[in-house]
């Protein structure tokens, strides 16, 4: 079934059943990997929001929960800067945070945060995403958890957006090539 998100249209990629499945796989590595530890999961706004709320539901540990937003991206393409954080309001300094993101393309945004958020010695800083994309991918820092390696296209839905729509379908629709 295709969509219309303003001016494209999409079709489905992953199911809302299928994302839920691979949700939970990644809440039981987390818990497992992390023993017992207390854990601060920072999400990325606005796109991780979906994805970080179902996840922290699969969680199995003493977590506390932020958010900050970084931003490289205009419509449809990474602007290939990091153009604002806003928010770390928590504190980090000793503690084991998790960085949730809803994808990672070319690892601009991710690049930047990792060297930002280091400054505040955390004791651990690890990454989850839900979705990444190894073909625009332009560094060499590990991705800890990944939900989905995906082909290099357009993708929307599940928290992710098209200039502000489509975050609230909960399915995954990648962009339909005619």
């Amino acid at each position: 079934m295709n969509i219309l998100v303003k001016d494209k249209e999409f079709e489905i990629f992953l199911t809302s059943e299928k994302i839920n499945q691979r949700n939970s796989q990644l809440g039981k590595a987390i818990t497992r990997d992390f023993g017992g530890e207390e854990l601060v999961v920072l999400g990325i706004l606005n796109g991780s929001f979906v994805f970080m709320a179902d996840l922290c539901r699969y969680i199995d540990l003493p977590l506390s929960t932020s958010f900050i937003k970084v931003s490289s991206y205009s419509g449809m393409e990474s602007t290939g800067e990091v153009r604002s954080i806003l928010g770390l309001e928590e504190k980090i300094e000793g503690k084991n945070v998790l960085i949730v993101e809803d994808i990672v393309d070319t690892g601009i945004s991710m690049d930047y945060l990792l060297k930002a958020l280091s400054e505040f010695n955390p004791a651990k800083l690890s990454i989850v995403t839900l979705l990444h994309k190894p073909d625009a991918f332009r560094f060499n820092y590990a991705l800890d958890y990944v939900g989905f390696e995906i082909p290099n296209k357009f993708v929307v839905g599940y928290g992710l957006d098209y200039d502000g729509l489509g975050r609230n379908l909960p399915d995954i629709y990648q962009l339909s090539t005619p």
